[in-house]
C-alpha cells in the first residue's frame, strides 16, 4: 500500500537533490575557480548560484539588449534605467534557502555563510555590470559614434545607483530571509527613485545623470552592505 503524501519526508528529498548537485565532477571553470578561491567547496557554491545559471543570464542579456535597442531608437538612456533593476533582482536571488539547490550542504561546509554570500554577491554584481557595460557602450556608440568619454559617463551614471540598489535588495533579502522580498524591494526602490527624479526635474534620466545623487547612492550602498553582513553574522544554517 502506498503511503500518503503526508508521509513523504520533503527535507530528505531536498537534501538528496542537493547531494546530486554536489556529487557531479567539476569542470574546467570550477577547477579554475577552486584554485583562485583556494576552496573547491566555495567554487562549487559559487557556480551553483541560482542567478548565475544560464536561464537567468539569458534573461538579463535579452532585457539589456532590448534596452540598448530602445536607447538607440529613442535616444533615452534606457539601459542605465534598466540595469539597476535587473541587477537588484539577480542579486536578491543569489543566496538563501528555498532557491539554492545546494543550500543545506553549503551550510555544512567549513566556510562561513558570510563568505558564500560575499563571493556570490560580488560575482552576480560583476556579471551584471559587464552585461550592462556592454549594452551601454553599444547604445552610446550607436547614437554618437565612437566616444569613450560619453560611454564612460553613462556607465558611471548607472553603476553607482546600481551599487546602491543591489546592496538594498541584498540587505532586504538577507534580513527578511526571502529572495522575493529582496527583489521586490529593490525594484520598488529603484522605481520610486526614477519617478521622483522625473517629478523633480522633468525627465526620467535624472536618476542616473544627476551627480548630486551619487554620494547618497554610495552611502546607501555602504549602509545596506553592512546590514547584509550583520544579518549573516547569525549562527550557521538559521538564515
Amino acid at each position: 500500500m502506498n503511503g500518503s503524501p503526508d508521509d513523504v519526508d520533503l527535507g530528505r528529498v531536498w537534501i538528496s537533490v542537493a547531494a546530486e548537485v554536489w556529487r557531479r565532477q567539476p569542470g574546467w571553470l570550477e577547477r579554475t575557480a577552486g584554485r583562485l578561491l583556494r576552496s573547491p567547496g566555495l567554487a562549487r557554491a559559487l557556480l551553483t548560484t541560482p542567478s548565475l545559471l544560464l536561464p537567468w543570464l539569458l534573461t538579463s542579456v535579452v532585457v539589456l539588449a532590448a534596452g540598448a535597442a530602445a536607447t538607440t531608437d529613442s535616444g533615452q538612456p534606457l539601459v542605465a534605467l534598466l540595469a539597476p533593476a535587473v541587477a537588484a533582482v539577480a542579486i536578491a536571488y543569489s543566496y538563501g534557502p528555498g532557491i539554492d539547490p545546494a543550500w543545506e550542504l553549503a551550510c555544512s561546509m567549513a566556510i562561513s555563510d558570510r563568505m558564500v554570500l560575499l563571493v556570490r554577491a560580488l560575482a552576480v554584481f560583476a556579471v551584471n555590470a559587464v552585461l550592462g557595460l556592454a549594452a551601454s557602450v553599444v547604445s552610446v556608440v550607436s547614437l554618437s559614434g565612437p566616444g569613450g568619454g560619453t560611454a564612460a559617463a553613462v556607465t558611471v551614471g548607472w553603476l553607482i545607483p546600481m551599487t546602491a540598489v543591489c546592496a538594498f535588495a541584498l540587505a532586504v533579502a538577507t534580513v527578511a530571509r526571502s529572495a522575493n522580498a529582496g527583489a521586490a524591494a529593490g525594484v520598488a526602490a529603484w522605481l520610486i527613485i526614477v519617478l521622483s527624479g522625473r517629478v523633480a526635474s522633468g525627465h526620467f534620466a535624472a536618476a542616473v545623470t544627476d551627480t548630486v545623487l551619487f554620494l547618497p547612492y554610495l552611502a546607501i550602498g555602504a549602509g545596506c552592505a553592512a546590514v547584509a553582513l550583520y544579518a549573516t553574522r547569525i549562527p550557521r544554517g538559521t538564515l
